[in-house]
């Protein structure tokens, strides 16, 4: 019989997933760059959206029972399965690098007698040694583990409550004078980009659920709620004065506790991702052990870390939105919107071409200062629009026949 995760078990998860030091991190980035007051409406709808696109991704998997990359192999095709597997393998790669940097450097913060290299090679081991026992071996240690996190991070969070984030902008004064506001849709952008970023994940988790609908579901919000909860937290560190998580946990009192907070919240996030490349490379080559994967992706994610990853942390989130929005995109509208499933070669070449021009009016706009809608929105419109013109042309077709 196999294993099957209930609600509980799935809301523990992608809570943990977005307790980060990246979601912090880009709160700290908004609150640092923006007036308070210009912050909120984008930030909720950015992660609402997130939110959505997230459940009807993971419920593809929780109906199919299959793993995120399997999920679009009747939307893509086997070889253009492979292909996404093999882009998954390689951002989650560097995914885990940067938040495994991130998670080093805070702590290198905290004025701890051990080097940056040491500590990113002690936060890999423990990712390694989880992905390879297993989710399911150790699901009471990362229920205790997620509680423990939740209880320092909400005492972290009062203790912050005392700095007024509404003073510390319209521009906190280390930010750049020279630089603008971030407008509605670059707030937008940087609020959706984190929940993006889990797209090509969540089907590894929800294909186990018991029941789909509400488990993915309870993914989906846990997820939603945390990552709010740490943008927040970020934009209450920048009300105290800092854009330092260290500093801020040094202020608040919290020492021993500071260095729990962040080895958990780097390697609950860390092992969802290593865990998945594991998956993703088992898409790719069937034969591979998707434990074993993972472990070699925490090693190589080390060495990636180590070597300096976090100077192209803000392009990289970009680069999976590029990629994976569009493509997410063009499996809802195969999967929920078309009665039979595609095994046309033809269907699937004009997925891959629906896929491409989404990813080509991101990359045009990317750069485009406050476009409306903000590029990834446009890029899943373009992508779902694209990939529902067969769809459409076979009902009108259909429907003349009937007459």
């Amino acid at each position: 019989m196999e294993n099957r995760t209930g609600l509980f078990s799935n809301g523990v998860i992608w809570f943990g997933v977005a307790v980060s030091v990246s979601e912090i991190e880009a709160g700290i980035q908004l609150a640092s760059s923006s007036p308070i007051d210009s912050i909120w409406i984008p930030l909720i709808l950015g992660h609402i959206i997130g939110g959505i696109l997230l459940f009807f991704t993971g419920l593809v998997g929780a109906r199919l029972r299959v793993n995120a990359m399997e999920t679009i192999k009747s939307t893509f095709g086997d070889y253009g399965s492979k292909f996404f597997s093999s882009l998954n393998v390689m951002q989650l790669i560097a995914w885990v690098a940067v938040l495994n940097a991130q998670g080093a450097a805070a702590m290198m913060g905290l004025n701890l007698p051990i080097s940056f290299t040491l500590t990113c090679i002690i936060l890999s081991a423990i990712i390694a040694i989880w992905v390879y026992v297993g989710l399911y071996r150790l699901s009471k240690v990362t229920t205790v583990m997620m509680v423990v996190l939740t209880i320092l991070l909400a005492i972290l969070s009062f203790k912050l409550l005392g700095g007024d984030i509404s003073n510390a902008l319209p521009i906190a004064s280390f930010a750049s004078t020279n630089s603008a506001p971030l407008s509605f849709w670059n707030i937008f952008e940087i609020s959706i980009a984190m929940p993006i970023s889990w797209l090509p994940v969540i089907s590894d988790y929800t294909k186990d659920v018991e029941n789909p609908v509400n488990g993915t579901l309870v993914s989906a919000v846990a997820y939603t709620i945390a990552s709010l909860w740490m943008y927040i937290l970020g934009m209450q560190i920048v009300g105290i004065g800092t854009t330092s998580i260290a500093q801020s946990i040094l202020m608040a009192g919290l020492g021993a506790q500071g260095v729990i907070i962040l080895v958990l919240s780097t390697v609950t996030s860390n092992f969802v991702a290593a865990n998945s490349a594991g998956e993703s490379a088992k898409a790719i080559v069937n034969r591979i052990n998707p434990r074993i994967a993972g472990v070699v992706v925490s090693i190589l994610s080390c060495v990636l870390a180590i070597s300096g990853i976090m100077d192209h942390y803000i392009g990289f989130l970009y680069l999976i939105a590029s990629v994976f929005a569009p493509m997410a995109a063009v499996l809802m509208v195969s999967f929920y919107l078309s009665n039979e499933e595609t095994t046309d070669a033809k269907t699937w070449y004009w997925n891959i071409f629906a896929w491409f021009a989404g990813f080509m009016v991101y990359q045009l706009t990317v750069n485009m200062d406050s476009i409306f809608l903000g590029p990834t929105l446009l890029a899943i419109i373009i992508s779902a629009v694209l990939a529902y013109i067969p769809i459409l042309k076979k009902r009108f077709e259909g429907n003349s026949v009937h007459i």
